[in-house]
Parts: C-alpha cells; structure tokens; sequence
C-alpha cells in the first residue's frame, strides 16, 4: 500500500510537547478554540489530544449543527 497523507508517512503530534504519533490533522483555528497550544500551520493530533479536541469542541459543533439545521 503507498502512503498518501503524512499521517500514513509518521507525522508527530504538534501539540507543543507532544512526541506521539499523530492520528488525525484538524483545522488550527478549532484546535486553539478546543485550548491545545499546537505548533506550526497545520494541527496534527495523536489520540489523547484528540480527545480533548472533541471535548473541547463539544459546545460549538452542537451550536453549528443547531445553526444549519443537520
């Protein structure tokens, strides 16, 4: 199999401090907004911080989805 995206290449979290393996890449804005202190122009997160990502973000997606009617 050929590795497309730099996840499947081994991106590191960019999450300051953060040495793990990244799983997902999010947007830098929602990243900042959900309180995680990323680094550089794109978020790359391991699964710890992925989960505070979703925590983090839990109020404004609901707003978002409320807002469009999905």
């Amino acid at each position: 199999m050929i590795a497309l995206g730099k996840i499947d290449k081994g991106q590191k979290c960019t999450v300051k401090n953060c040495k793990q393996d990244a799983v997902r890449s999010v947007s830098v804005e929602k990243a900042k907004a959900a309180g995680l202190e990323v680094e550089g122009k794109n978020a790359y997160v391991c699964e710890e911080h992925y989960k505070q990502f979703k925590k983090g973000n839990k109020k404004s997606d609901q707003i978002e989805k409320w807002r469009f009617g999905r």
